[in-house]
């Protein structure tokens, strides 16, 4: 899906927003679950002082019943409601807020004298209360053995009563999930605001302008690293592109010249028809040829960068000794090789590499070319040697452009295309090692490293 600069992706889309719903109903969960345990938990503390306080209070006023004597009750203003009620239900003794009503109809039993209980009349404030049972000795001392019960209570606190406490958590759960949601929405959109700004700039992006580079935020952090390699990888791309644009504009230009004189032969036998024919065809075969060699050559050079070859293990000292044997024409090659200098590459390829630079030191030596196969450190190392008049230092790394030819090869080799050491030094790279020229007292020292072959 394509997205032009300046637009936004649905909410559905959006990973801000979906990372927000999750935290959302992640926090609505957890406040949901804290307020329920904070609701019972303020409901039990405040249940259990009030009972504590109350069962003091009905315990101290049983406690000072004595024989043929009830003193009244002693109501605290944490406990204001106390009642003596018989097994009757009548309210005998009160103290005076606790009205003459009994507080409660619960009756403990012998085996558990003290109830705590809630009691909701209607239309009246909830009570909390306890209800305790006189003992069964004083009962008889002082009522002839009647059950007896003391109720010691108070109002239902404000906050216990309703929905009130429910209400108050609630809210402060909601504003707390709010506030966790709103801080993780502006945290996650701080940390894509750098995420939108690559894609806004890679969406500018386009072929004929890869200058452009995306926004590259301090740190080391993961956003940080995406950026680092988004424009290297831009980089890249600039570097192959403006290179491919290069190659075409030299290739055009290299076949320009033959095709030129092509056309320039076959137009001469249309239009003087006193021409032979057959001669201007063969005039013309030289300019075929030369066309035909640059694709070739071209042709080689993009499936080698292009297309993965075939490896195996190969003897490099033996390659140089055997196209070393090859050269039989022009200045003497003398070879020599470390035995077992073995790397891991394509034959064939690694065999181009040799015979264009024995070719090419040939072409420019005045009495003889050495070539040596040896170890260095984790490298192979491949030395092609000429006496002729060497490589300018400005120029060592010219030559190994495609189609760059200096005027010397001009002038030993008319017909060349320029490409073979570009060809090389591609073919070095694609086996992992290297081609460059080196300094030597006299010609030109032409050195190929590849990785040695171990295990």
């Amino acid at each position: 899906m394509s997205i032009r600069p300046g637009t936004f992706l649905p909410l559905s889309n959006s990973i801000q927003a979906r990372v927000t719903l999750a935290v959302a109903a992640v926090s609505v969960l957890v406040a949901a679950v804290i307020g329920a345990g904070l609701c019972l938990l303020i409901r039990n503390r405040v249940e259990s002082e009030i009972f504590i306080e109350t069962r003091r209070v009905a315990t101290e006023w049983i406690g000072l019943m004595q024989r043929g004597q009830v003193p009244p009750p002693t109501p605290t203003a944490r406990v204001p409601l106390v009642q003596l009620v018989d097994s009757r239900g009548r309210v005998t003794a009160a103290g005076p807020m606790a009205g003459d009503r009994p507080l409660s109809t619960v009756r403990p039993t012998e085996e558990n004298r003290f109830r705590d209980v809630t009691e909701c009349p209607e239309s009246e404030p909830c009570v909390l209360l306890t209800a305790a049972r006189v003992p069964s000795l004083q009962s008889w001392e002082l009522w002839h053995g009647e059950p007896h019960f003391v109720y010691a209570g108070t109002d239902q606190p404000p906050v216990l009563r309703g929905q009130r406490l429910e209400f108050l958590i609630g809210a402060g759960g909601a504003l707390l999930a709010a506030l966790w949601t709103w801080t993780t929405w502006r945290a996650a959109g701080r940390i894509l605001r750098p995420i939108n700004a690559i894609r806004q700039r890679m969406s500018e992006i386009n072929a004929n302008d890869l200058s452009l580079r995306v926004p590259q935020p301090s740190g080391r952090d993961e956003i940080a690293q995406l950026a680092r390699a988004a424009n290297q990888t831009l980089g890249r791309l600039e570097s192959a592109v403006t290179r491919q644009r290069e190659f075409a504009a030299i290739v055009s230009h290299e076949l320009k010249s033959p095709l030129t004189g092509l056309r320039t032969g076959l137009e001469e036998a249309l239009l003087y028809p006193e021409t032979d024919a057959r001669q201007a065809i063969a005039r013309s075969l030289p300019a075929a040829d030369r066309m035909q060699q640059i694709i070739d050559e071209m042709l080689a050079f993009a499936r080698l960068r292009n297309t993965p070859c075939s490896s195996e293990p190969v003897d490099l000292g033996a390659l140089v000794r055997a196209e070393a044997a090859a050269r039989t024409t022009g200045v003497p090659v003398c070879a020599r090789a470390e035995p077992g200098v073995r790397v891991f590459g394509n034959r064939v390829q690694l065999a181009s590499i040799v015979t264009n630079l024995l070719v090419n030191a040939q072409r420019h030596a005045i009495g003889q070319v050495d070539v040596t196969a040896g170890r260095d450190g984790a490298h192979a190392l491949v030395v092609v040697l000429d006496d002729g008049d060497g490589v300018a230092e400005e120029d060592r790394e010219r030559i190994f452009e495609p189609f760059m030819r200096l005027e010397a090869g001009r002038r030993l080799d008319p017909d060349g295309s320029g490409l073979g050491l570009a060809l090389c030094r591609a073919i070095a790279a694609a086996h992992n090692g290297s081609l460059c020229v080196e300094d030597s007292p006299r010609g030109a020292r032409f050195v190929l490293r590849l990785p040695l072959l171990t295990g």
